[in-house]
């Protein structure tokens, strides 16, 4: 699989993300559920703790692709959703941290939500990736 970056515009970048990606010769894609901050169970984590729940879905989004035959660095887009955008952003250190290692910027939208499907859930990530 080859990515190019395309980004008109710098400011992205400097967020972690590119503004779009060309894949060629990719030929397997995964489409990857919400990962949210729940245990082997399914059960809700870290209540009140944005940080220690995005760490968490990282975790989770991380072993999903692990089981594909796939990791982080073969993401080529990410939706995320929290109930709280700038705790979300102040925390998005994280991302940086977990998709740093593998240099890919993958293009993002992050939204704001009132709530997600579990109750004490402040923020969910999806992933589409490539090979």
């Amino acid at each position: 699989m080859e990515r190019t970056a395309v980004n008109p515009w710098d400011w992205s970048i400097k967020l972690g993300y590119n503004q779009a990606e060309v894949i060629d010769s990719a030929t397997r894609q995964v489409i990857c559920a919400g990962q949210t901050s729940v245990d082997g169970e399914g059960n809700p984590q870290h209540f009140g703790d944005m940080r220690a729940q995005i760490s968490l879905a990282l975790d989770n989004l991380e072993a999903v692709l692990k089981g594909a035959g796939m990791n982080l660095g073969n993401v080529v887009k990410l939706g995320v959703y929290a109930t709280d955008v700038d705790e979300a952003l102040k925390n998005f250190d994280l991302m940086g941290m977990r998709f740093g290692p593998h240099q890919v910027a993958p293009p993002m939208t992050l939204l704001g939500v009132t709530r997600l499907a579990i109750p004490g859930l402040l923020f969910e990530i999806e992933a589409t990736a490539a090979a």
